[in-house]
């Protein structure tokens, strides 16, 4: 159950996390991440552009775009307050990138992958996120993680397999930094038939680290249909943080 001490501190989170005066909705729900990775790729804007339908306008970072892919593990989801016993833990995976509706700055979900086909369904059906069930597989040894999925329904193609750890100290990135602007991200938009829904996260800043990464697969970006990196990647790691989560709500187009 949230204390009086702590609810202080949740809106300040998400006072932090607010990019514009959009309204809000109550943050109905507590989960916790761990051991996750942020993989970012730079990509031709022009190129990836196609890929965001409208109204959303891709975003990019000194002319640049991204594309990012995050295998995580979430921890203690449920309605904040509620038992543990009614709480869940699960896998996930996701393949987004970077994008503004009007004046806000957010993300779009181009896959997310979780371990559990009871969330998947959930997730998709309250979210309009194209959420698919996934083989999993997370183990931790030695400080390290090795993560892999594989989505059957895909004809095979959407696969991953990472093992990374953290190398170096925790930092916050600053703001106006890229770093800053691939992180502090923490509303989501899904448009559809001339609507969007949107849901967000609050939470302290991200304490990343460096991560160390091997890549022994990885067909996400081909399985969504997504352009080529045009370069090396960024890689940082985060081993725990933990979130509120709004419910999705529509709005209209601008």
């Amino acid at each position: 159950m949230t204390s009086t001490r702590e609810r202080p501190r949740i809106e300040r989170w998400r006072s932090r996390a607010r990019p514009s005066a959009t309204p809000r909705t109550p943050h109905l729900f507590a989960m916790t991440w761990r051991d996750g990775l942020f993989a970012h790729w730079p990509v031709d804007p022009d190129r990836l552009r196609p890929h965001v339908p409208e109204p959303l306008e891709l975003d990019t970072y000194d002319g640049t775009a991204w594309v990012s892919v995050l295998p995580f593990v979430l921890a203690r989801v449920g309605v904040r307050g509620s038992p543990a016993m009614f709480r869940l833990a699960f896998p996930e995976l996701n393949v987004r990138t970077y994008v503004r509706y009007g004046d806000d700055a957010g993300l779009f979900f181009f896959d997310v992958e979780v371990g559990s086909a009871f969330v998947a369904s959930a997730i998709g059906r309250t979210t309009r996120l194209p959420v698919y069930r996934a083989r999993m597989h997370v183990a931790g040894t030695d400080g390290r993680v090795a993560f892999s999925s594989s989505r059957p329904d895909a004809d095979d193609l959407a696969r991953f397999s990472a093992t990374y750890r953290p190398d170096g100290p925790v930092s916050h990135a600053e703001p106006g930094s890229l770093e800053h602007w691939l992180t502090a991200r923490r509303r989501f938009y899904a448009p559809r038939d001339g609507s969007v829904l949107t849901a967000e996260i609050a939470h302290a800043p991200w304490p990343l680290q460096p991560a160390a990464v091997t890549i022994h697969e990885n067909t996400l970006l081909e399985a969504n249909g997504l352009p080529e990196p045009e370069g090396e990647a960024i890689y940082q790691y985060c081993g725990e943080l933990e979130m509120t989560g709004s419910i999705a709500r529509r709005i209209r187009d601008r």
